[in-house]
């Protein structure tokens, strides 16, 4: 039995015990319903020799071919990650596009006693609700953007204002990127990834509150921001942050410990400046790195590149700035007093 939805929050509500998507690893690292497992039944070399067959022989061979490959993988899922599942466990499953990968999967659980149901038009209907929720549909959160210059905390504060019952969207986090040359935490997600990650945040958020946004280009690493969303940010009303630049360049050096440990991937990145500042003063920057002066590095960054770059792109871009905080020392103490008085002021909104 197919199952029809119309909105990504109806995706993400309908309590099902567990969402299974059966399509090829590949398909499953580029983008799935958040919280999906993946058992495929066909994996990226069977799909390729079934595809092959089916185009190059007989449909009729494929589908031999094919029934045989789901029936094994599928004893292996029953045996392996699902040999622990009760009577009453209720999956959903889908495929591509809700045909036959995807139903033959679920003929066989249905077989065993499992409340199975199929996601109607599978993957292809999920991306479609969230094409509808991200780009042909208004944004209906009141987003307000906390600003400031590169190493005022603002990811941290924003974790710190969640912490205290505040709305909070953390962009960098969906994107696994810290927004610099600095910025990759480690594999960033497919822009169709990012935008499912996207569309599961805003659908928990409440559109009756104000949410906290960090500023962000519209670019984060490799992935783009929906234009609806980015549009939003430009018109939203600002919260500026402030701290010394030495204050700053401290927080940094801590905040960027993995690279500070790591000189070599420090300068890797480095380089990627050259283009933009010249090979003199990178090489500067690579020698501050090698004698282990992040602070004083930070701070020629910020001084050099980041600051001058900031105010040029707060100048297009500056929406109505409704308060301004001063971090003095960045200490926890600071960070905490500041997101108390963010939070304050967004409940008054």
């Amino acid at each position: 039995m197919s199952m029809s939805f119309s909105s990504v929050t109806d995706v993400l509500s309908a309590g099902f015990d567990t969402v299974i998507d059966v399509r090829a690893p590949s398909e499953f690292a580029e983008d799935h319903i958040p919280g999906a497992i993946n058992l495929p039944v066909l994996d990226d070399a069977e799909r390729a020799r079934v595809g092959t067959i089916y185009t190059q022989q007989s449909p009729f061979l494929a589908r031999k071919l094919g029934a045989a490959l789901v029936a094994r993988n599928a004893a292996a899922h029953i045996e392996g990650p699902l040999a622990e599942k009760e009577g009453g466990w209720r999956p959903l499953v889908y495929c591509w596009r809700g045909g036959q990968r995807s139903n033959s999967f679920a003929i066989i659980l249905r077989q065993i006693g499992w409340r199975v149901e199929v996601l109607d038009g599978g993957y292809k209907t999920w991306r479609r609700l969230v094409i509808g929720m991200l780009h042909d549909t208004p944004l209906p959160h009141r987003l307000v953007l906390i600003d400031g210059n590169t190493g005022t905390a603002k990811t941290d504060l924003l974790h710190r204002v969640r912490a205290l019952g505040g709305q909070v969207l953390d962009l960098e986090g969906l994107a696994n990127h810290r927004g610099s040359i600095f910025g990759p935490m480690g594999g960033q997600p497919a822009q169709r990834g990012f935008e499912s990650r996207l569309a599961e945040e805003l659908s928990r958020l409440d559109p009756a509150r104000p949410v906290l946004v960090e500023a962000e280009s519209s670019r984060i690493g490799e992935v783009t921001l929906p234009a609806r969303l980015w549009r939003a940010m430009c018109a939203a009303p600002r919260i500026d942050v402030t701290a010394s630049r030495p204050a700053r360049a401290r927080y940094l050096a801590e905040a960027y410990a993995d690279l500070t440990e790591d000189v070599s991937k420090m300068q890797a990145r480095l380089d990627q400046l050259v283009p933009l500042q010249g090979h003199e003063r990178v090489k500067t920057w690579r020698e501050m790195a090698e004698e282990g002066a992040f602070a004083a590095l930070a701070e020629a960054l910020m001084g050099q590149h980041y600051d001058p770059r900031y105010e040029k792109s707060r100048a297009r871009h500056a929406p109505d700035g409704i308060a301004e905080f001063d971090l003095g020392d960045l200490s926890v103490g600071a960070r905490d007093e500041a997101a108390a008085r963010i939070v304050s002021l967004l409940n008054a909104r």
